[in-house]
């Protein structure tokens, strides 16, 4: 069975919602991306957003009000860049 990955919002005043679950990655990415551009982003209603790997819980993916994507870091990527050659 393919990957499969969760998307959720954390909202001000401390809320939640899993906006996607189940998904593939490229779907996961792209419902984190539409949630890190929305509006409700852009005036702080959204102050986090993270994808989970189904599964494992393991979080692949964060994005926060003011900081933009904090994980995976750049040097993260590059280091995966380095590993698969």
């Amino acid at each position: 069975m393919a990957d499969r990955y969760s998307v959720c919002q954390f909202l001000f005043g401390g809320g939640h919602e899993y906006v996607r679950w189940g998904v593939t990655a490229e779907e996961a990415v792209m419902a984190a991306r539409h949630y890190t551009d929305s509006v409700a982003a852009r005036m702080g209603v959204v102050e986090r957003v993270i994808i989970t790997e189904d599964g494992t819980d393991d979080t692949v993916f964060e994005w926060l009000k003011g900081e933009g994507v904090v994980f995976p870091t750049q040097e993260d990527l590059q280091e995966l860049r380095i590993q698969e050659g």
